[in-house]
């Protein structure tokens, strides 16, 4: 049971460093660009690394529960809107 519940927390981290080695990335195309939909990416997935980050963090046994989901719906959400954003705004500047 341990070694279970070890292994989830150590899944949990580097799943959660991932997100923010991902964010840092699009951070960094957003500092040369400047463009919206890079910062957007970053939000979000930072969004997400605190998504599997608080389970753990928190001792919540089941996301369910919490309503860390939550996170991970806003940041989906982040993206959507920051795609149809960039589609919507590209097309009138042309």
């Amino acid at each position: 049971m341990i070694a279970r519940d070890t292994l989830v927390i150590f899944v949990s981290g580097a799943v959660s460093a991932g997100y923010i080695v991902a964010a840092l990335f699009f951070l960094k195309f957003w500092r040369r660009t400047r463009d919206g939909l890079f910062a957007a990416f970053a939000a979000a997935f930072v969004l997400l690394a605190a998504n599997q980050a608080a389970p753990v963090l928190f001792g919540i046994p089941d996301e369910a529960l919490g309503g860390v989901y939550l996170l991970r719906l806003a940041g989906f959400l982040l993206i959507i809107l920051a795609v149809l954003r960039k589609n919507f705004t590209g097309r009138r500047g042309d």
